[in-house]
């Protein structure tokens, strides 16, 4: 059965040496989202033979974020299948067995150049003009028994794989066609290393083969990789899976995206608060579209529509403006309780204690500041008055709003709103309208001084809802304690 006509397997396959970036993050997405579009297995593997680079907290964190953008893996870490281990580092006796078969058939052999014999090579053949390959291969025709007697001496080496030295090897790209390579330029690469682990060449075919992966979407840098790859599954007698490798993506102004050019990592977005909907469905339309004009999307709704078809090769850029104001229209959509578990938690960090209020209360204050919001962390900065009594008002909007004659609007405003005795929006309205029609005043010049006095600030929601919630005796009290502060 051709890797088309399989049942659905595919894979994440990270490797825990550092944080997850947003091109590793977009390319889980791809993976996740095609195995639920086409009721498939998505599979975590950790590629973790690099020992030396290998960071266990980096192991955490990768798992934590994938959870968080709801990438759930139907196998893998704590989620045991039928073809685990899913750790490479468990997975060596299963190497051993089948770089075997390629020593036997002639497919591999034992390398013993050293590094600095190989620094030699490769500085010769750039000085010369030739094909820089990286290896001679030197040592390919030594006999095995006599590469097996000197290891018994407790010589090092790597094994290699014996890559044809003409011919073409091509492969079909699901997006981009296909594609061909000269097998004069391609190395006889390393399959196993020194310490005795595989390279990733060797592990990510050994495994994709035995796990049953039928189609790897991985980033276009290993494009250049896939001939030796489809070379090693024909030295196996295997059958490859189907590439798709996915389009680069550039920093906004051009160029390689980069921690300084935006490229945080998933944790650094997560902090600074995009909901995961968010940084999905953004990095989702980085390359693939949906068929129609639709930006906000739930992750279902793309799940719904999504092929690999309709992602497009070329690059594209990170564009951050577009990601924070894609959060805003997700944070205004997002359930109003986690919203409201989210602000709680964070007026607490501040401490600002919010066990007074009903949920009610709470859930009212949420509902009038989620369409203001851009980030999550915006809410509990944002909510603050209405939780507690402001301590400090915006020096900018004190020298605009409390300047000469503001103590005296915001003394006709208070003797307004006194006699009240239902204090809700529309009967505040009705208040101010009074008092401007009575006083000769625009409306406008009534609200700066008492909005500064009850919240602080001179932004927010309408001023009418907010001191309905805020309450007639804390507006009342705020604007008689502002006064002073407030030029005659």
């Amino acid at each position: 059965m051709s890797a088309s006509n399989r049942p659905v397997r595919v894979r994440f396959a990270p490797s825990p040496t550092g944080y997850l970036h947003v091109g590793g993050a977009r390319t889980a997405i791809y993976n996740y989202f095609f195995a639920k579009a086409m009721k498939g297995t998505f599979y975590l593997r950790i590629e973790d033979t690099d020992r030396k680079r290998y960071n266990e907290e980096a192991l955490h964190d990768l798992l934590r974020d994938l959870r968080w953008l709801g990438l759930q893996w139907d196998e893998g870490p704590d989620c045991e299948g039928d073809v685990g281990p899913y750790f490479q580092s468990e997975r060596l006796d299963i190497y051993a067995r089948e770089i075997k078969k390629l020593l036997d058939s002639g497919n591999a052999y034992y390398c013993f150049c050293t590094e600095e014999r190989l620094q030699e090579v490769r500085a010769a053949q750039e000085k010369s003009g030739a094909v820089v390959t990286g290896y001679d291969r030197h040592c390919r025709n030594i006999p095995r028994e006599e590469a097996e007697e000197r290891i018994a001496r407790g010589e090092k080496a790597v094994i290699r794989f014996k890559v044809p030295e003409t011919g073409i090897t091509g492969f079909d790209d699901l997006i981009r066609g296909h594609i061909e390579y000269q097998n004069e330029l391609l190395d006889d690469l390393v399959l196993i290393k020194r310490d005795q682990y595989p390279t990733y060449h060797f592990a990510s075919v050994v495994d994709d083969h035995l796990m049953g992966t039928s189609h790897v979407l991985r980033g276009d840098e290993w494009i250049s990789s896939t001939p030796k790859h489809v070379l090693l599954y024909k030295a196996f007698g295997w059958e490859p899976p189907v590439f798709c490798h996915l389009p680069v993506i550039l920093a906004a102004g051009g160029g390689k995206l980069s921690k300084r050019k935006g490229a945080a990592s998933v944790g650094d977005f997560r902090d600074l608060g995009f909901l995961p909907e968010t940084l999905v469905n953004f990095l989702a339309l980085l390359g693939w579209n949906p068929g129609d004009d639709r930006e906000v999307m739930t992750i279902q709704e793309m799940i719904d529509v999504f092929t690999l078809e309709r992602i497009n090769p070329k690059a594209v850029a990170f564009d951050e403006k577009k990601l924070q104001w894609m959060n805003g229209q997700h944070i205004h959509q997002a359930d109003e309780k986690f919203l409201a578990d989210y602000m709680v938690k964070g007026l607490e960090a501040i401490e600002i204690k919010t066990s007074s209020f009903s949920e009610d209360y709470i859930l009212a204050v949420v509902k009038l500041l989620k369409n203001r919001a851009h980030f999550l962390t915006d809410l509990p900065i944002m909510a603050s008055y209405f939780f507690t009594t402001p301590k400090t008002f915006d020096e900018k909007a004190k020298t605009k709003n409390w300047g000469a004659g503001s103590r005296a609007i915001a003394q006709s405003v208070r003797k307004a709103l006194e006699p009240l005795t239902e204090f809700n929006a529309s009967s505040i309205e009705q208040a101010f309208h009074a008092l401007a029609e009575s006083s000769g005043l625009r409306l406008g010049d009534l609200v700066g001084a008492v909005r500064l006095a009850v919240s602080g600030v001179s932004a927010g929601p309408g001023l009418w809802e907010i001191f309905e919630l805020v309450g007639k005796q804390n507006v009342l009290s705020r604007i008689l304690d502002a006064e002073p502060l407030m030029e005659p």
